[in-house]
């Protein structure tokens, strides 16, 4: 699990302080509301759902904000967004199950969000939610009807292009194209003191579909999805990320509340500085039909993910992904196991990166089943099980191939392929179920421009990924 750096720490309270300006600022006025019409389209974002209300049409204002004031609309209403627009603040958007408020571009047009000069002080947020549910958001027919586009100056480090904040839940994110700034997308709740619903186990956040989403050249994560702080200290208004034993007399701690049923699905994510896809704090967890890739450019071995299963997360299934060609490991887990929860990292294809390919250091005996992989031409050893923080049960991997690792050099000894670290174990399956070791690419049998299928006379025709 990460820790912040102080810079790290900034970016948050920039993003509070941004929020709390744009909350008490003027909402939208009526030059801004340039068009009211009961709607006659079938446009949807995403999953096909029923336009029962009405299609409000909103435009900037002069300086290119939008505030927006959700007590007005209802279920079913459409919010088709007109122009370019410099930050879009939505707050206390109210849909329902079945009829959500959806949010998008406005029919025939281009709808981008977002200032690329922005370097410090207010409105460092390009499209935020705060307090919503029940909403979807994204372009009618394709991402590149609905654009965000984040500060390129030398700030750009505590600039969120998306964020979901303070409770907002129920949301299908889809078909929009996410590019530079600080953070693509950001979820979470933070912790309040006085305010139990933020603290764990009070209330959880429900529902969250990210889904075709492009995602490129963010300076931190392109996903942030969950809070990765074990605990918070209301008192310093920082993280903690240590045992209860460890707590300061006479300052308060709370655990930031959880998301509950997410689910993140064919996006492609390009570019990141830190973790291509973050996730921490979430129980049902769901990660499918993705591509990573150049992740971790500035080279911080704290923030090296691919595809990151932070501290907190129970039940979670990371299937069919296809990540590649970055610096930092491939695929981290640092999920629990507590009250029996299951872990399933299956049928991802894994290949060329700097670092480890899968590493495993969760929490509470947490059990991992690691099954018909192909993990590649990694820099570091194929499967790194480390027991440091409780995970000393045995793990299970089966049926992966493991080609080539150790690339950056060294011998390839045995330990290379699967290592294993401070108490971590494993039970390797047997027969149809073993795994295929091979110290290059050539011997594999493969075809490395086809998804490493395996070719006529592979070791691999029942072993690895299979597109």
């Amino acid at each position: 699990m990460r820790h912040f750096s102080t810079a790290r720490l900034t970016m948050f309270t920039v993003l509070s302080i941004a929020l709390t300006y744009l909350v008490t600022a003027e909402s939208c006025n009526k030059a801004q509301l340039d068009q009211l019409k009961p709607s006659t389209s079938t446009d949807t974002v995403a999953t096909a759902a029923p336009i029962t209300g009405k299609e409000y049409i909103l435009v900037p204002d002069a300086a290119g904000h939008l505030v927006v004031d959700g007590s007005i609309y209802k279920g079913g209403d459409v919010i088709s967004l007109k122009g370019n627009f410099a930050a879009v603040v939505f707050n206390n958007l109210r849909g329902s199950a079945g009829s959500p408020i959806i949010v998008r571009n406005a029919t025939g047009t281009v709808t981008t969000i977002g200032s690329p000069t922005w370097n410090g002080g207010s409105w460092a947020t390009a499209l935020s939610f705060s307090d919503c549910h029940y909403v979807k958001v994204g372009g009618q027919s394709s991402k590149s009807n609905f654009v965000v586009s984040g500060s390129t100056q030398s700030s750009r480090q505590a600039y969120f292009n998306v964020a979901l904040a303070k409770h907002s839940d129920n949301f299908e994110v889809s078909n929009i194209t996410i590019q530079n700034g600080g953070t693509g997308l950001w979820a979470k709740t933070e912790v309040v003191a006085g305010d139990l619903t933020t603290q764990y186990p009070n209330s959880y956040m429900e529902n969250l579909l990210i889904h075709d989403v492009s995602i490129t050249g963010t300076f931190n994560e392109a996903m942030y999805i969950g809070h990765t702080a074990t605990y918070w200290d209301m008192t310093t208004n920082t993280p903690y990320y240590g045992s209860p034993s460890g707590f300061v007399s006479g300052q308060q701690y709370a655990q930031p509340i959880k998301w509950r049923n997410v689910k993140i699905y064919n996006n492609t994510v390009s570019g990141s500085g830190a973790d291509g896809i973050q996730t921490s704090a979430i129980d049902g967890l769901e990660v499918y039909g993705n591509e990573v890739t150049n992740w971790a450019t500035k080279h911080g071995s704290a923030d090296a993910g691919g595809i990151l299963i932070g501290g907190r997360t129970t039940n979670t299934n990371v299937h069919d992904n296809y990540v590649h060609d970055g610096w930092g490991e491939l695929c981290q887990f640092y999920g629990s196991g507590e009250n029996g929860a299951t872990h399933i990292i299956k049928n991802n294809l894994f290949r060329d990166n700097q670092l480890d390919g899968v590493s495993l250091r969760g929490t509470n005996n947490a059990v991992v089943q690691i099954l018909n992989n192909t993990i590649a031409r990694i820099g570091g050893v194929g499967i790194r099980i480390n027991g440091y923080l409780g995970m000393t049960a045995p793990q299970i991997v089966n049926s992966n191939a493991i080609i080539q690792p150790r690339t950056t050099g060294g011998t390839i000894y045995p330990n290379a392929y699967i290592y294993l670290e401070n108490g971590g174990t494993v039970t390797e399956g047997t027969g149809g179920y073993a795994n295929v070791k091979l110290p290059t690419v050539d011997s594999a049998l493969v075809d490395i421009n086809n998804y490493y299928m395996p070719l006529a006379g592979s070791p691999l025709l029942t072993i690895g990924y299979k597109k």
